[in-house]
């Protein structure tokens, strides 16, 4: 039973690892697309059309809550993961 707990161990730890790359990633572009609106002159900026604008700006919002909303799964995914994990290892020990 513990190599079976161990395995399962291992396969989230596989999991998460490669969910955190993923996020990773995100948040460079995140980032990135928050530099270049940061860049963006604050007075009489001479861009042409302000629907273009106002698009871009809506997709960096877009952008940051999809990162925020992949943080949250991963924690969440990961807080189930090891309860899962700790339940298994409570009904263990009980035996």
């Amino acid at each position: 039973m513990q190599n079976k707990i161990t395995k399962v161990l291992q396969h989230m730890a596989h999991t998460h690892e490669q969910m955190a790359r993923i996020l990773d990633a995100e948040r460079h572009v995140a980032v990135r697309m928050s530099q270049i609106v940061h860049d963006l002159p604050d007075a009489d900026p001479d861009l042409g059309d302000t629907s273009g604008l106002i698009e871009s700006s809506g997709q960096v919002n877009k952008s940051i809550i999809a990162y925020l909303n992949a943080l949250a799964d991963l924690e969440e995914a990961m807080a189930e993961g090891v309860g899962r994990v700790i339940k298994e290892l409570n009904g263990q020990e009980e035996e």
